[in-house]
This record gives structure tokens, C-alpha cells and sequence, in this order.
């Protein structure tokens, strides 16, 4: 996984050119099926609770999954750390809950914007619970992803206000569930993960989408089975990216998430971000590739300690 990052010569070098090609285009659609997500999540839910929006989300991707699942061995069932996988899920359902809120609230680009802030919580609670050295550039770079947060998020701006802390908050809890994710990806596969994570978002999710229940008409329907169609291929299109070339190559590219979100907000809402939502998000863009980067060398240069997965 780390020993062979050399770029080879001749023939093979061509093929390693290919792969950086082949995975930046698959980042770059799931940006724009990502961002096409988000934005009809902020069109119906501004009539279906966001609560409800977030159920249908989470049964639409596990039904399309349920093909999948039921071909893998029934080991890939039993996780090695099922408390973990519970308040993996806990966390993820919370994360997804408050950005489909701070969706409804604040205008798509400005949320987009607050989102890039996940890498920089995924560093420092690596760093605080996990023990990962975090050196200096790498805190700086930290440190001036928030600054870039502060920019976005500004007394007296237009999205000053609890859709933005709660677009915030959704951060901390994404950050929280990647970092069950990094302990879980120890002892459980991927295929594990996968399978605990949607059965247990569809049913953490339907408890409180009961309460703010309300039935949507034939269009609400259609426009939630299409948030999660939209989610599923975006997702299914970051894991071939990222199995087909570095993640170096897949980060800068989740920036194009911002232009998308800004166009079709546009077109759709007559949202277009304002110059400070643009300059923070560059800052925050620039820190969070710059800490992805350093990750990268930092995973080159260690011994590889067990299998790839």
C-alpha cells in the first residue's frame, strides 16, 4: 500500500497516468451527483421535514445495497466490534440529520463550504484519542482552516445563524463517525462496515422520521427516492476513485463540490455565495489538501503492519 508510490517508467507509467486520469473523473462526478443531492434535498425539504428526507435517503441506499450485501459471505454480518459499529452509526446518523437540517436553512454553497472543515476535526481527534502525531505544518494548516470557517461563518453575514452552527455541528459529529471508522477498519472489512452502517442509519432514522411523519405526495416521493439514488451512485463513485488512484488526486477535486453547489443553487434557487463564502472556502480548501497531502507522506514513509483491504 505504501512501498510501491513511485511513478514507474515506460509503458507503466503510462498506465499509472491513465489511473490518475480514470480517478479523477470518477471525483469528479461524485462531486456533481453529490451536489445534485444536496440541492433537491433543499428544495423538498423545504415541505418534507428534513428529518423525513433523511429516512427515505437512508432506505433508498440500503435497498440498492441489499443486492450487494446478500452476495457476500454472511461472516462479513458479524463485526469483531459491534458496540463500535453502534456508535459509529449513532454519530453518522446524527452528522447526516443536522447537515439535511442546515440544508434546509442555509443556502447549498455556503453549507458545502462549511462541510470542508470535517478533515480538519478528523486530525485533531486522530491526534487527541488516537495517538497520531500531528506535526507542526500540520497544525498550522488546521489553524488556517478555521480561520477560513470564521470567514464563511461571520457576525453579520447572511448565514450568521443556527443553520450554520448547525452545519457545523454536522462536521463534528462526520468527523466523530470517520474516527469509529479508522479504529473499526482494524478488525472489520469494508463489506462489514457497509452493512452495519445502513442497517443501522435506516433504523436509527425512522424513529424520529415517525414523529415529524407527514405523507408526501407522489412528487416529494419521487424527489426523495431520487436524493437516494443520487447519494448512492455519488458514494459508489468516491470508492472507485479512490480505488483508483491517491487520495492527493481525489481531494483537490472534492473542491468542485463548491462550483456545482453555487450553479445549480443558482439555477435552482437564485442562491449564488457571496465573495467572503468563496474566500473561505478556498482557505479551507487549501488546509484540508495540504493536510491530505502530509497524510499521504506520512502513510508512504510507514511500514505497511498489516494486509491491505
Amino acid at each position: 500500500m505504501g512501498e510501491e508510490t513511485a511513478i514507474p517508467h515506460g509503458p507503466n507509467r503510462s498506465d499509472a497516468r491513465k489511473s490518475v486520469i480514470k480517478g479523477a473523473a470518477w471525483a469528479a462526478l461524485s462531486s456533481l451527483l453529490i451536489s445534485l443531492m444536496h440541492v433537491l434535498v433543499r428544495d423538498v425539504a423545504q415541505e418534507v421535514h428534513p428529518i423525513e428526507v433523511v429516512f427515505f435517503r437512508n432506505v433508498i441506499g440500503f435497498v440498492l445495497l441489499l443486492p450487494f450485501l446478500l452476495r457476500q459471505d454472511r461472516t462479513h454480518w458479524r463485526s469483531k466490534q459491534p458496540k463500535l459499529q453502534l456508535i459509529r452509526s449513532v454519530f453518522g446518523v446524527c452528522a447526516l440529520t443536522s447537515f439535511f437540517m442546515s440544508l434546509s436553512m442555509v443556502p447549498v454553497a455556503d453549507v458545502t463550504a462549511i462541510g470542508f472543515v470535517t478533515v480538519l476535526f478528523i486530525t485533531i481527534g486522530a491526534s487527541i484519542l488516537l495517538g497520531e502525531k500531528v506535526g507542526i505544518r500540520r497544525w498550522t494548516a488546521i489553524a488556517v482552516g478555521f480561520v477560513g470557517t470564521l470567514i464563511i461563518v461571520r457576525p453579520g453575514s447572511g448565514i450568521f445563524g443556527p443553520g450554520a452552527f448547525i452545519a457545523l455541528a454536522s462536521t463534528v459529529f462526520w468527523a466523530a463517525s470517520m474516527l469509529c471508522v479508522k479504529v473499526l477498519s482494524r478488525t472489520d472489512s469494508s463489506v462489514t462496515m457497509v452493512f452495519y452502517a445502513n442497517f443501522y442509519f435506516t433504523v436509527f432514522s425512522l424513529i424520529p422520521a415517525i414523529i415529524f411523519w407527514s405523507w408526501p405526495t407522489w412528487e416529494q416521493f419521487g424527489l426523495m427516492v431520487a436524493i437516494g439514488v443520487l447519494a448512492a451512485l455519488g458514494h459508489l463513485c468516491l470508492a472507485t476513485a479512490l480505488r483508483t488512484t491517491d487520495a492527493t488526486v481525489v481531494a483537490p477535486l472534492d473542491y468542485t463540490r463548491l462550483l456545482w453547489a453555487a450553479g445549480v443553487g443558482y439555477l435552482m434557487f437564485g442562491e449564488f455565495p457571496d465573495i467572503w463564502t468563496w474566500v473561505g472556502g478556498t482557505v479551507i480548501f487549501l488546509s484540508t489538501v495540504y493536510i491530505t497531502y502530509r497524510e499521504s507522506r506520512r502513510k508512504a514513509e510507514t511500514p505497511v503492519t498489516e494486509p491491505t483491504r
